[in-house]
C-alpha cells in the first residue's frame, strides 16, 4: 500500500510559494518512520525572493505606529490560542515529542507573543537634560530592516517565537529558515500572522538546508541573524555573518 506524501514549500510575500530549486528532502513521522512529506530546499534565488519581499515591506511597516503593530500581535495571540493544539499536533507528527510536551512548547512561544504585545512601552526612548554643559541626550529605538532567524529541529515553534514576534513588533521584517526536519509548524504560524492582519512580506518562511543558510548570511539586505543550534554551527554562523557586516546572535550548545 502506498502512502501519498505532500509537498511542504515556502511562504513568501504573504502567500504560499512553490519550491523552485528542484531539491527536496523527506519529512518523516519519527514514531513510524513513514515519509509524510517532501520539503523544498530553497536555493539562493528563492532566498533572495523572500528577502526582496521583506525589504519591500519594510518602509511601510517601520512607519506603522507601534500601537498598530501591537494590535496585530494581539490578534495573532488570539489566533495562536485558538490553534495551539493544531500546532502541537504538527510538532508531534514531525518532531516526535509527545503531545503534552508539544503543548508545553507552544505555550512557551505564546508567552513571548504576550510580551511582544507590550511593544509600545518597550520601544520608548528617554531624554537626559544637561549630560554635560549645554548638552542634552536623547535615545531612541529604530528598526534595523530585514532580519532573519535560523532555528533548530527540537523546538520548531518555541524557538522561532523567541525571535520573530519581538522583531516584527519592533518594526523589522523577518525571514525564518526553520529546520527541514519539521517544517510544517512554521507555515501554520505564517498563515496565522496573515489572518491577524500582518502586511504581506513582513514575515516570510524559506525552507532549506546549508544553501539557504549561506544565502541569508551573505545577502546584503539582511541586517541581523539570530540562530539556535549546535556550537560548531553557531561558530560558523557568527563568523560568516560578522564577516558580511551583520549583527549576529548565535546561541549554541544549549541542553534544555
Amino acid at each position: 500500500m502506498s502512502i501519498s506524501t505532500r509537498n511542504i514549500d515556502h511562504h513568501i510575500a504573504g502567500a504560499p510559494a512553490a519550491n523552485t530549486s528542484g531539491r527536496t528532502q523527506d519529512v518523516t513521522n519519527p514514531a513510524t518512520g513513514a515519509v509524510t512529506g517532501k520539503v523544498g530546499l530553497a536555493d539562493a534565488a528563492q532566498v533572495g525572493a523572500a528577502v526582496a519581499a521583506a525589504q519591500a515591506a519594510f518602509p511601510a511597516w517601520a512607519d506603522t505606529p507601534p500601537i498598530r503593530r501591537a494590535r496585530v500581535m494581539f490578534k495573532f495571540l488570539e489566533l495562536l490560542n485558538q490553534h495551539k493544539d493544531e500546532l502541537a499536533h504538527l510538532i508531534t507528527a514531525e518532531h516526535g515529542k509527545v503531545f503534552t510536551d508539544a503543548q508545553g512548547e507552544v505555550s512557551r512561544g505564546i508567552d513571548i507573543v504576550e510580551f511582544a504585545c507590550g511593544i509600545p512601552q518597550l520601544l520608548k526612548g528617554d531624554f537626559t537634560d544637561q549630560v554635560s554643559t549645554g548638552i542634552d541626550n536623547w535615545t531612541l529605538r529604530q528598526p534595523l530592516g530585514v532580519v532573519a532567524g535560523i532555528t533548530p529541529f527540537n523546538f520548531p515553534v518555541m524557538v522561532p517565537m523567541w525571535m520573530f514576534p519581538v522583531a516584527i513588533a519592533a518594526g523589522n521584517t523577518f525571514v525564518l529558515k526553520p529546520s527541514p526536519t519539521d517544517p510544517s509548524p512554521s507555515l501554520l504560524m505564517a498563515e496565522l500572522l496573515k489572518k491577524a492582519g500582518l502586511p504581506d512580506g513582513v514575515f516570510n518562511v524559506v525552507q532549506g538546508d546549508k544553501a539557504a543558510v549561506d544565502a541569508l548570511l551573505e545577502h546584503p539586505d539582511v541586517k541581523a541573524i539570530s540562530f539556535v543550534g549546535s556550537t560548531p554551527i553557531a561558530n560558523y554562523i557568527y563568523e560568516t555573518g560578522a564577516r558580511h557586516g551583520k549583527r549576529v546572535q548565535a546561541l549554541g550548545g544549549a541542553k534544555n
